[in-house]
């Protein structure tokens, strides 16, 4: 009985540390878009690549 419990515990684990290594990441690099979409957004940046520029 206590193996077992030790086994679900651990694959217990091993899923809920697999979820946070797909999901944790995921909101990292939404953080990283929404950041960049609001600084490209916002008008104040100069722009490198302006039409005709060589």
């Amino acid at each position: 009985m206590l193996v077992k419990l030790a086994l679900l515990v651990a694959a217990t684990a091993f899923f809920a540390v697999l979820a946070l290594d797909i999901a944790v990441p995921a909101v990292v690099l939404s953080a990283m878009a929404l950041s960049n979409w609001l600084v490209l957004s916002s008008g104040t940046s100069p722009r490198r690549f302006e039409e005709g520029a060589a």
